[in-house]
């Protein structure tokens, strides 16, 4: 499942890239599985989730722009349930797993991280505007089944959010692991680092938790969080090592080949850009002891090191 949900998604990445239309493209079909009692996931190129209680739905994400999902996803919860969807929860502003979900606007209000709602209107992202803004952690009730949502700091973006329904034991962690073994991301842009690897081994240890759902791909467990946070401090241990030993970053390309992870899921297409994008998230974090050599004068900001497609590798 996971390998034909990888061909879809650089498929689909691709024709966005040339310009096709939507309609052009060949996306999974919506589904919805049935996780436990209460917790549903459902979706195509992404992964949302709901919670049914007696007195209300809520809606975890929506799904990709101009797909129709969360559409079709209103149409089922009326079909199959006899409670409105109360709630609609944003996991952070990117509009990817976010569109559509004004839609649920004539019953639900909009929840979402403090520092999300600024994206959302500033990018002018095609989704709902945040009704209400939580800074830590936040509760709701929907009769019989509560919801939590848990802010660890910046992370991936400075507004993803977990969704924990611990009565059933289900984590909401979209795009901060993935299933099994495996990178989490096609490049480490904008992952705060230190904090991601702190949250991660948290996450990789909080009660209550059976099944994960990540933002792509099939469900999984905790330990999936351990892997990705063993391979980040990894990578930013031996980048910063190459780093303080002056070499430039095609010499740490060459040097940080990161094999010994290799059998993590997406490694093949994704291993130069996080390599790439550790280097630059770790030429901001250090200050080099001045030198001959003078490194940010050898490799100053802008430093070209070619063309990189996140999706498809160099």
């Amino acid at each position: 499942m996971l390998n034909w949900q990888r061909v879809c998604l650089i498929g689909a990445v691709a024709l966005v890239m040339s310009g096709e239309s939507l309609a052009q493209r060949n996306l999974p079909p919506m589904q919805i599985e049935q996780l436990t009692e209460h917790v549903y996931r459902y979706g195509g190129l992404t992964n949302g989730a709901f919670v049914v209680g007696s007195q209300g739905i809520a809606v975890i994400d929506g799904q990709i722009c101009g797909s129709n999902g969360t559409q079709w996803l209103k149409e089922q919860l009326a079909e199959r349930f006899d409670v409105p969807v109360t709630y609609t929860i944003l996991s952070h502003d990117h509009e990817m797993h976010i569109c559509g979900l004004e839609v649920f606007s004539d019953t639900a209000r909009a929840i979402a991280h403090v520092n999300a709602k600024p994206h959302i209107v500033r990018e002018g992202r095609r989704t709902v505007v945040p009704e209400i803004t939580f800074d830590e952690r936040m509760r709701i009730d929907l009769g019989g089944i509560e919801v939590e949502m848990i802010y660890l700091g910046p992370t991936h973006t400075d507004n993803l959010i977990q969704v924990h329904i611990p009565a059933e034991g289900v984590l909401i962690a979209v795009d901060f692991v993935r299933e099994g073994k495996s990178l989490a991301m096609p490049e480490l842009r904008d992952l705060n680092i230190d904090n991601s690897i702190r949250a991660l081994g948290y996450l990789g240890r909080m009660e209550n938790v059976d099944i994960v759902v990540p933002g792509h791909g099939g469900i999984t467990q905790q330990e999936s969080f351990l892997y990705v946070r063993d391979y980040l401090q990894t990578l930013k241990d031996r980048v910063l090592e190459q780093m303080v030993a002056g070499k430039d970053i095609e010499e740490i390309l060459e040097i940080v080949t990161m094999e010994d992870f290799s059998d993590y899921g997406w490694f093949d297409l994704w291993i130069r850009a996080n390599v790439i994008t550790m280097w630059e998230q770790m030429y901001h974090y250090r200050e080099p002891t001045d030198d001959e050599g003078c490194y940010e004068c050898d490799f100053p900001i802008g430093f070209p090191v070619g063309e990189v497609d996140k999706y498809s590798g160099p």
